[in-house]
């Protein structure tokens, strides 16, 4: 009825403003009634409450105006005559992934939604992957933003349909209508949202009441912490911490918050309060206004209409359009802009909340129509430099600020172009940084950011972002008015880069050092900036003849009006071997000189593209130029970076070295030093070759020192010189060297690239992140490796750890190069060692020989005339001299090295031209040079070279001096038209091989030397290695090549096979076996033994949930109250147990008390030492192998034994299993009365179970006791030690040595960690002995001896009651209320506890008693025969699928199970299963297989007899292993012949057994019961494509929040469940504290050890506690064998199984505590992660 009064109403409201003459002062007079009633009211309404209201009350009128008709009719039409729109524009949240195609993307910034993507063709490309700060909108659909499949399958419209819509979508009237309504109600929402505190209200606002009622708001700003604003209002709003903490979190969220509603006065004095408490803390006050209620009202429908607008816009294009029409109109009798345009303008003022309001509705509109697009970028534009002036005074992020959209706007090429021609958006962003920036000029207009502000710098910066979109595609059609704008343009941009040029100078600091480091970070932080934009100014450039010529001649005017560093005096005549050199003096190391010349790399950068071009013909008016000008500065700094390497400029401090360091580093090198390269490279290519030379001896202050005309003794000053002439050598080797440059010579981008690999992978093999890394990008983010790794290297796949590496093919080797340029000192070193043992290894000489290069192009060739000019050979001359003369202190290694190189070059220059071209055609003479000059004085080049052969000092350079001795005959040869080959067989040739083969047989000596060498020391490591294994027989028992002994004769061996069991009267020896161990801190050995000083292993004991059969359940925690969950009874669900597992690693126990001590004092003190180990609950780490511990196992020997088997079999004959139950129970009701037991339980015999003759009391004495064994004080202290801790660890309980329950725990670690490690072996399908790990075979022993004798150090009478409690499962010896069925128990831990604390009975009170060797071995195999009958009756009732078996011959088997099943069937009442007995056997065989595994290895542990060969072999059938197990045991191979061998004792023990109640109801299905064999636990199953995790990620909702707030996804690897990790929403109370989802849901889960996935981080987190974690690497590898943690690079990544398969063992082995351990005692924690709070 409410419903239909609502449509009526909202009808006729409708009906009345259609007729109204002024709609929008009806509109806003009916706001005005109902506004305030709804928002911002005294009493507050629930949220469900308030939009209900918002929708029947204010909503659904307007919608029945707009539509003219009931709103859900008016829909249903709309919907006929419409399509959906080709475009996606989902608006992307923060956090979000989002893909791009590396191979169809126009640019990087071109991106689709995760949906999308998976339905479009680029899922097959070459993508990308990466999270979204928030902010931009899916590319599907935009046919500029990609090369191909512009769209996913749900956006195709199914024709070659553009983003051109149809504008008559709408009918007349209803067009009209919603022109009305939206230019109204966007009237509204821009004047509350535009707000101002002083402002008034409107008339047709204006309340008619007076309302008294106003409100404190409190607005975000990233000046104030959490805990600031907390403080804050606390102190003035009177408020708790709970409110404060939820008023903080909204602010945050939404970017205001009324923290106070009250009249002005009270508001006035809260606003204060909070402005000045907030002023103590930070230096600005927080931002509160005061605003009315009725204006608080008005702005929250204001926003609630930005939403309900996208919601109108996207139910028809026509809406659409209208709302866009509406937005961009301006009026024609105002001066204010457009309403879109003012909301752009209050950006910076507005809230979070009504930014992102704002900016969604634009992005649903404007951005999705072509015109519309067109004409908001405009506006965008026109007010470009007052919306960057507004984000800069901000203090938010840009991701939440209005020009974050510029992204959208000007990355669409035609949008971009457009904006070029008609707003000349280049000349406008330029304006705008250089007004930003004007404050940082000087005098001289150039640049100095001394005191700079580095929040304000860092924003400002992001305006070069909006360059490089505007930028980013080149135009491949020029028109004259995007010509006259580009060059106008590109002029403002070279006045941004006049500004730069010279700019931060430095003088060389003489004296002291310098005082204060200038600032040099801006600076750099401009030309990386730069970087990319410089690139693609050249690339517009290249693409048009035209503007390249106008670029360049205006890159030169700009250069030429540039005054720094100008010269200080005039030109002066220098003379050097008959060459005169007019120049002006400068000297690098007095004068100033700056590293910032982007102009003049520009003009070189566009030198080579007018080469390129063809167009040097156009440049003939400025051959009249001198080329050293421009050459000048680059040159000083090529200088400057020589001389800091010199260590001349050390008093300079590091901000000098930094610089020099980016000038050379990959992110500046191609727009810095590669381009000064390039800029000597064009003025040694126009220069006389003598002339350039000799300028760079001066500028290098080598000018004196080449021409002999100084001299000095000062060691500082030589070692200056010398390090200057190997500068001054390697930067002639460049210039003359490095052609692989597109315009200096004919290769192409590809080859570059593919050289610079060739380089990088020379240094040692490589992976491909690093290999990225030292790759230059460009401006689309890539590296162009992926087109050419192929071809020079090959791939070598990673292994467990580690990543993929790339090793350079040994036929591109040819290619490396020695002096690369790109190499720093660093890698020139590990580059130059690295091949010279490669061509070792190879047997070829050390000499690495100048690469050949391509050719010069002709622009260019004259640069060779370098290395045959005068000066050339003067240089090489002068160096090769000091050499030969050896004067130590006057050259090094390292000149001569690139002197050789230079002649290498020069003579291979030689080689070729007098190949391709007659002698008489060549000019190129330097062999003639090297020969003829200063050979009168034997001071010529080649004669030189021969006498540096014989300097001892030049040992390593002999090989390549042998090599340029050999170009020169050949050279020779081709000049004289000999034949080479002739030639060197008669002068070089002979005596070189002469020479290699004295050299092949002294290699050959050497090696034969070195291998006796190594046979030495392996002989005294296989010495040393015997010893140790003698020291340390511990470890190496039960290994398989050692762990058999070798028996003497053939009859010692038969005898061994036949006494390989383990239990009952035919039981094998223990052998006595003297174990020697060496503790590891004393390094004293001392031998295991029980009353000498306690030995003890390194321990840890965790609970666990490894093998546990009902994940995710709640689970028991303390077992110390009240309560169902008993610990001395395991149930079979194994939902928790104690595992105790050891490093395996020995001390004395006073040895390890001492250390203990130790690390408790010491570790107390160090920074976030709980993070490592938990002092308090006795954790420490092991002093080898640092693996985390928390108590010790003492090391008890197992007592030797030679078994009486004579009096073994007379006992048997007596001792049958009825005889033996008959005895149990006298004693167990001897002993109750004896000791007075009234705790409610009666003894209850059973006189018809076993027949007549009942035993007395002490029966059980007369088989056989003895002597209980005696232990040591030391020992006995260890003992109780281990097991306090398994108590208090296992069942999470204070320390009570006195605890009924300790030796339970004792028994339940030993049959859990037992348990634990038979799954590990069957997952790895390793046999049962010979395969485990020493460490694991040493603690297993351990822990098993220890279970054992701890009995002998509790109460008697405790663990006499333990045994009857669990002998009641199995026999009716007593009655006990509440004693579990035999579906209720693990029969292993059972077994265990049975075995361990059945000695206990022989206790008498007078004397200390145990069994003999022969009783032990009937209890035990009675117990094991019983528990083993239970455990099959187990499997068989809760089993309900049975195998088929193929038909055949009933066995005897089948038959005994058929018997068995009709048996139970029969006490129960099931029905029998229609299977056969082959089926039932074999489902029992299955089933009871684990349970034989895991006795054996207890026996084996317990008595010390050796197994059979069978379970020691590395593949045995299931049978075969069953049935060794079965003699092992001493069980028949059928273990249904149990039932018939004792079928009267058995009978009523399995009528008993079946009626019990609780195997009544799991029959009949009301409760679950555990399968046989259990399933065993495994890490959950992964995806094998990344994408498909994200996917579900991004369909995750958090199931406690209602919001679009970034979340966490995080996957449980146990048990698969999605987690929302570190969001307030998910925190819960553990134990009283708040803790995250994750730490929640591993004390569930894994018993407070979790395994976690981040899958937007892509990382696994290992979590132990709540204060510890660590992080692991993700088993997810991209194509290159690397993981992406954060998703950094982005590449696709795929599953490694072998990976996930070590995360699997990683969990099983119960390593994931000393995993984090280890990695948090590696990693120095400086700030202490929350873990708790994941």
């Amino acid at each position: 009825m409410a419903e239909g009064e609502n449509s009526v109403k909202g009808l006729e409201l409708s009906k009345e403003w259609l007729e109204a003459a002024d709609i929008r002062g009806e509109l806003l007079r009916y706001l005005r009634e109902q506004v305030p009633q709804i928002f911002c009211v005294k009493t507050e309404r629930s949220p469900q409450e308030e939009e209900e209201l918002t929708q029947n009350r204010l909503l659904y009128p307007l919608e029945c105006f707009l539509f003219g008709e009931d709103p859900l009719e008016g829909l249903e039409k709309l919907k006929q005559g419409s399509t959906s729109s080709q475009l996606c524009g989902h608006v992307f949240k923060e956090g979000e992934t989002v893909y791009s195609c590396r191979d169809c993307a126009i640019d990087p910034t071109c991106v689709m939604c995760m949906d999308c993507f998976q339905d479009s063709v680029h899922k097959s490309h070459r993508y990308k992957m990466h999270t979204s700060s928030g902010g931009g909108f899916c590319d599907c659909g935009d046919v500029e933003a990609w090369k191909i499949g512009p769209c996913c399958s749900k956006h195709d419209p199914g024709a070659a349909a553009s983003m051109v819509t149809d504008e008559c979508l709408l009918e007349p009237e209803l067009c009209g209508r919603a022109e009305k309504l939206f230019r109204g109600l966007l009237h509204y929402v821009t004047e509350f949202l535009a707000w101002e505190e002083s402002l008034e209200l409107p008339a047709e606002l204006q309340p008619r009441t007076k309302d008294n009622a106003y409100y404190c708001v409190l607005y975000n700003d990233e000046h104030h912490s959490y805990d600031h604003v907390i403080y804050t209002l606390q102190r003035s709003v009177n408020c708790n911490e709970a409110e404060a903490q939820t008023h903080t979190a909204l602010i945050d969220k939404e970017g205001r918050r009324a923290v106070k509603r009250g009249t002005l006065r009270s508001c006035q004095q809260a606003k204060d309060l909070i402005r000045s408490n907030s002023e103590h803390i930070s230096l600005q006050p927080l931002r509160v206004e005061i605003l009315p209620s009725v204006v608080m009202a008005h702005q929250t429908f204001a926003l609630r209409l930005g939403s309900w607008f996208q919601k109108i816009i996207g139910y028809s294009v026509g809406f659409r359009q209208a709302f866009c029409q509406v937005a961009l109109e301006t009026s024609a009798d105002s001066d204010w802009p457009c309403l879109i345009s003012r909301l752009m303008l209050h950006d910076a003022r507005m809230f979070k909340g009504a930014r992102k309001i704002v900016h969604e509705l634009i992005f649903c509109s404007m951005l999705m129509e072509t015109e519309f697009k067109r004409l908001f970028a405009l506006e965008f534009t026109k007010h470009f430099k007052q919306l960057q002036k507004d984000f800069i005074n901000d203090d938010h992020e840009r991701s939440i600020s209005i020009t974050a959209l510029s992204v959208q706007i000007f990355t669409v090429p035609t949008l971009a172009r457009q904006l070029i021609e008609e707003a000349n958006v280049i000349k406008v962003i330029v304006d705008t940084v250089m007004d930003l920036l004007r404050e940082h000029l000087d005098a001289h207009n150039r640049f100095i950011f001394l005191g700079y502000n580095g929040d304000k710098f860092s924003r400002i910066q992001v305006i070069f972002h909006d360059l490089r979109y505007i930028l980013i595609s080149k135009p491949t059609i020029w028109t004259k008015d995007l010509r006259t704008q580009f060059i106008e343009g590109f002029k403002v941009f070279l006045g941004l880069l006049q500004c730069m040029q010279g700019m931060e100078e430095v003088k060389r600091q003489f004296g002291q050092h310098i005082a204060v480091e200038p600032e040099w970070e801006p600076g750099f932080s401009l030309q990386i900036q730069l970087r990319h934009i410089l690139a693609m100014f050249q690339d517009w450039c290249f693409s048009d003849d035209e503007i390249l010529l106008l670029a360049f001649q205006e890159c030169r005017r700009a250069l030429m009006q540039c005054n720094n560093q100008p010269f200080q005096r005039d030109a002066s005549d220098y003379y050097m071997c008959k060459h005169i050199l007019h120049v002006r003096p400068y000297k690098v190391s007095q004068q100033p000189i700056s590293i910032h010349l982007p102009i003049s790399r520009l003009l070189a950068g566009l030198y080579v593209l007018l080469c390129r071009r063809g167009a040097m013909e156009h440049l003939g008016h400025l051959e009249g130029l001198d080329p050293s000008l421009f050459a000048e500065h680059p040159l000083r700094c090529v200088v400057l970076a020589a001389q800091v390497s010199a260590d001349m400029w050390r008093r300079n401090g590091l901000s000098l070295v930094s610089q020099v360091y980016y000038y050379q580093d990959v992110k500046c090198r191609d727009e810095m030093y590669d381009k000064d390269v390039l800029m000597l490279q064009i003025a040694a290519s126009k220069m006389d070759p003598n002339h350039f030379l000799m300028l760079i001896l001066l500028r290098f202050e080598l000018f004196d020192y080449f021409n002999g005309s100084c001299t000095s003794k000062d060691q500082d000053e030589l070692m200056q010189w010398n390090r200057l002439t190997e500068e001054m050598l390697y930067l002639i080797i460049v210039i003359v060297g490095e052609r692989y440059v597109p315009g200096i010579s004919q290769v192409t981008k590809e080859d570059v690239t593919m050289r610079e690999v060739i380089h990088l992978l020379c240094i040692e093999p490589m992976a491909h992140s690093s290999l990225a890394k030292g790759l230059p990008e460009n401006q689309c983010d890539e590296t162009g490796l992926e087109t050419v790794i192929t071809k020079v290297a090959t791939f070598k796949k990673p292994g467990v750890s580690g990543h993929g590496l790339y090793e350079v093919k040994k036929e591109r080797l040819v290619e490396f190069n020695p002096f690369f340029y790109h190499y720093s000192r660093a890698q020139h070193s590990k580059a130059e060692e690295s091949q010279k043992k490669r061509r070792i290894q190879e047997s070829n000489d050390k000499a690495l020989r100048p690469p050949m290069p391509p050719a010069f192009c002709p622009a260019f060739s004259s640069i060779l005339r370098l290395l045959c000019s005068d000066i050339m050979v003067h240089i090489l001359r002068s160096v090769l001299q000091k050499a030969a003369e050896d004067r130590a202190t006057h050259w090094t290694e390292a000149m001569i090295q690139r002197a050789l190189h230079l002649i290498g070059q020069a003579l291979l220059e030689e080689r070729i031209q007098l190949e391709d071209h007659t002698v008489e055609e060549v000019t190129f003479d330097f062999s003639l040079k090297a020969r003829k000059i200063g050979s009168e004085h034997g001071k010529s080049v080649f004669i030189l070279l021969s006498k540096i052969k014989a300097v001892p000092s030049l040992n390593a350079q002999k090989d390549i001096v042998k090599w340029v001795l050999q170009m020169f005959e050949i050279v020779k040869c081709l000049r004289e038209k000999s034949s080479p080959s002739a030639s060197m067989s008669t002068e070089t040739t002979r005596p070189e091989e002469s020479s290699q083969e004295k050299e092949k047989a002294e290699r050959k000596r050497k090696a034969e030397a070195a291998k006796l060498h190594r046979q030495k020391i392996m002989a005294q490591m296989s010495a040393m290695q015997k010893n140790f294994i003698e020291s340390n027989k511990m470890l190496y028992d039960n290994m398989p090549e050692s762990g058999t002994l070798v028996p003497a004769t053939e009859s010692s061996t038969m005898e061994q096979m036949e006494l390989c069991v383990a239990v009952g009267p035919h039981r094998g020896p223990t052998p006595a076996e003297r174990e020697v161990l060496t503790c590891i801190l004393c390094q004293e050995e001392q031998e295991v033994a029980a009353q000498a000083q306690a030995m003890v292993l390194t321990a840890c004991v965790q609970r666990s949930t490894v093998l546990t059969q009902c994940r995710g359940m709640i689970l028991p925690n303390r077992g110390d109250g009240p309560g169902t969950s008993c610990p001395l009874f395991m149930p079979p669900e194994l939902a928790v147990g104690t595992h105790t597992g050891s490093c395996g690693h020995v001390m004395h126990a006073t040895c390890w008390q001492k250390y203990f001590e130790a690390v408790q004092n010491t570790t107390r003190n160090r920074l976030h030492a709980e993070l490592i180990i938990d002092l308090e609950n006795g954790e420490y780490l092991c002093p080898l192998c640092k693996s985390l511990c928390n108590t010790v196992i003492p090391l008890v020997p197992v007592e030797p034994l030679m078994f009486d088997y004579e009096n073994a079999e007379i006992i048997g004959q007596h001792l049958t299993l009825p005889r033996w139950i008959q005895i149990l129970s006298a004693r167990i009701k001897g002993l109750k009365s004896v000791i007075q037991d009234n705790d409610g339980r009666c003894a209850d015999g059973a006189p018809g179970l076993c027949g007549e003759g009942q035993p007395d009391f002490r029966s059980i004495l007369s088989y056989g006791v003895q002597e209980p064994r005696k232990f040591s004080d030391s020992m006995a202290e260890m003992l109780v030690v281990c097991a306090t801790t398994v108590h208090r660890v296992g069942l999470q309980t204070v320390p009570n040595e006195l605890c009924p329950l300790v030796p339970v725990m004792a028994w339940n670690t030993c049959a859990f960690t037992i348990q634990a490690i038979e799954n590990v072996l069957q997952e790895e399908d390793k046999p049962l002995f010979g395969s485990l790990q020493n460490r694991q075979l040493a603690g297993l022993k351990a822990i098993v001896q220890f279970s054992a004798a701890h009995r002998l150090k509790s109460s008697q009478a405790v663990v006499q009651r333990h045994f009857a409690d669990m002998l009641a499962v199995l026999l009716p010896v007593t009655s006990i209320k509440g004693s579990p069925s035999v579906l209720e128990v693990d029969f292993f831990h059972l077994l265990v506890g049975l075995v361990l604390s059945v000695p206990s009975l022989y206790q008498e009170e007078a004397v200390d008693l145990e069994p003999s060797a022969v009783s032990s071995a009937y209890n035990h195999l009675h117990i094991l025969h019983l528990v083993t009958m239970a455990h099959v009756l187990q499997i068989l009732l809760s089993s309900t699928d049975f195998p088929a078996v193929a038909g055949g011959e009933e066995t005897e088997e089948a038959r005994a199970a058929a018997e068995l099943c009709s048996a139970v069937s029969h006490h129960t009442g099931r029905p029998i299963p229609d299977v056969s007995g082959s089926a039932v056997a074999e489902r029992v065989k299955r089933g009871l297989e684990p349970f034989l595994r895991c006795a054996a290895l207890f026996f084996n542990c317990l008595t010390g007899v050796h197994p059979p060969e069978e379970l020691c072999a590395a593949a045995v059938a299931s049978q075969g292993q069953v049935e060794g197990l079965c003699s092992y045991l001493a069980l028949p191979s059928n273990v249904f012949q149990l039932f018939q061998e004792h079928r009267d004792a058995v009978t009523p023990l399995l009528q008993r057994w079946c009626l019990s109640p609780a195997v009544t109801i799991a029959l009949n299905g009301r409760i679950q019961t555990a399968r046989y064999p259990r399933r065993r636990n495994r890490l959950i199953d992964l995806p094998e494509d990344y994408s498909a995790l994200l996917n579900q990620a991004s369909h995750f909702q958090c199931p406690k929040s209602t919001d679009d707030e970034r979340k966490r996804p995080t996957l449980c690897l146990f048990c698969g469940a999605m987690l929302c990790s570190q969001s307030s929403c998910c925190l819960s109370q553990l134990d009283g504290e708040d803790v995250g989802a994750c730490t929640a849901h591993a004390a569930i889960c894994g018993a407070g050890v979790g395994m976690f996935l981040r899958i937007r981080e892509c990382e696994i987190i290992l979590m132990a506690s709540r204060t510890r974690g660590s992080t692991y690497p993700a088993p997810y590898l991209d194509d290159y064998g690397e993981t992406d943690p954060r998703l950094g690079r982005g590449n696709p990544l795929h599953l490694c199984p072998e990976r996930y398969k070590k995360l699997n063992q990683l969990w099983r082995q119960h390593c994931i505590l000393e995993e984090i351990a280890r990695s948090l005692e590696v990693v120095n924690v400086v700030f202490a992660f929350e873990w708790q709070m994941l």
